[in-house]
């Protein structure tokens, strides 16, 4: 195997840039046309769609110097975002960026797109910690990507190398879009069964009928004891884009759910956030507790569990309503959440129903530990290779063998 050099960004590089905002910011922007990548676009190792934003012809020709190309990398730059990095999707072209978002494009004889994407994220921290400096919000600057020192491999071992980390991504790629169609075929049969055929006779109830209602609350932060243990304490941030929680930014110590007891809930009870961000439907996947900003519902019986679930996440627009209340901030109290009507098929009705959609989420929650697995092998893997303590031996296949320093 070659010998790894150091280089600057700048000269395995042929463009460094950023965009800007067109004038009128958000009420500029279009239902269609031109993508205009922000910075909640980038997350590390992945595009999100949600709030892409879209210009017109006339917009994009005045961005035409931030033109996104097929296998640019890009990294966010500002903001608390900072030093998140992807590629860009091949279905988001046409594209530009704004001020927030870097385009590096590697120069294709020095420099592979995927290795570049790998070792950005391998040295995430280092950016982040030179995003802080002389600045009172973090930033990386176009003059700090030119200089940021790369030691790598030649380019068939650069390739090499990101074969590996990409075959783990497209695994992780693959149960997350298998994940999205689980849940869009078990609403479905909830819209067909509730909705469309809903039969006449079946009576209303309310939420708390169907369970106990759970207000989750903040331990005393002034008490250090009570957190970083094992439980998962979760909050609005870590609900996005999940059916199943495993993860959590913040976790509790048992001495601190011990304090409040009253407010643990059982794996696979319902949360749905209710302040500020409204409308949120997941699952804990393990006996966790949540901040004040959750209500829960943990089912009186199983039969219950999976219509709840369906029955909240498609009604986002009414849980909204119903928390806008003329306050500054969108808030759905706990009494009016235990009193939210729906309708109460009889239990033989559920019963057929949660068989029909339980294999669905059954799957689901097993894909997401399969997903857990995958990324710690990812990320165990990313700085051994990055730093050529561990090296990949090129075999001309798309998944190549794995060795030793010096192997």
């Amino acid at each position: 195997m070659g010998e790894w050099k150091e280089y600057k960004l700048g000269d395995l590089t042929t463009k460094i840039g950023s965009g800007a905002t067109p004038t009128g910011g958000d009420n500029s922007y279009k239902l269609e046309g031109i993508s205009l990548i922000r910075s909640q676009n980038i997350l590390d190792f992945q595009f999100s769609y949600n709030g892409l934003a879209f210009i017109d012809d006339q917009q994009a020709d005045a961005l035409r110097n931030v033109t996104v190309a097929s296998g640019d990398v890009l990294l966010n730059i500002t903001g608390d975002s900072v030093a998140r990095v992807c590629k860009v999707p091949e279905k988001v072209l046409p594209a530009r960026v704004n001020q927030h978002v870097a385009i590096i494009r590697a120069d294709k004889e020095k420099l592979d797109s995927d290795y570049l994407l790998y070792d950005l994220q391998a040295k995430k921290d280092y950016l982040l910690s030179i995003s802080e400096i002389g600045a009172t919000r973090r930033a990386l600057t176009k003059g700090m990507l030119k200089d940021f020192d790369l030691t790598i491999p030649d380019l068939p071992e650069q390739k090499s190398i990101a074969s590996v980390l990409s075959s783990l991504d497209d695994k992780i790629d693959l149960l997350h879009r298998q994940n999205k169609t689980l849940e869009a075929l078990a609403e479905t049969l909830f819209r067909q069964w509730f909705v469309e055929e809903a039969e006449e006779g079946w009576e209303t109830g309310k939420l708390g009928d169907f369970g106990k209602i759970i207000c989750g609350k903040t331990p005393s932060k002034k008490i250090h004891s009570y957190f970083g243990g094992d439980i998962p304490f979760i909050k609005i941030p870590d609900m996005h884009g999940k059916t199943f929680i495993f993860d959590t930014v913040d976790s509790l110590t048992e001495e601190g759910a011990n304090s409040q007891q009253n407010k643990f809930l059982p794996a696979k009870s319902i949360c749905v956030s209710c302040i500020a961000t409204v409308g949120l439907v997941t699952m804990n996947a393990l006996n966790s507790q949540t901040n004040q900003q959750i209500n829960s519902i943990v089912p009186r019986k199983e039969i219950y569990r999976y219509f709840i679930y369906l029955k909240l996440a498609t009604m986002k627009d009414e849980l909204l309503s119903m928390a806008s209340g003329g306050t500054a901030t969108d808030n759905l109290n706990t009494g009016d959440f235990s009193n939210i009507e729906i309708i109460k098929p009889e239990d033989k009705v559920l019963e057929l129903f949660h068989s029909q959609v339980q294999p669905n989420f059954d799957k689901i929650f097993a894909n997401q530990i399969q997903t857990r697995t995958l990324t710690r092998l990812r990320d165990t893997l990313l700085p051994k290779l990055m730093s050529g303590e561990v090296r990949v031996k090129n075999t001309g296949e798309r998944h190549n063998s794995i060795g030793g320093k010096g192997s």
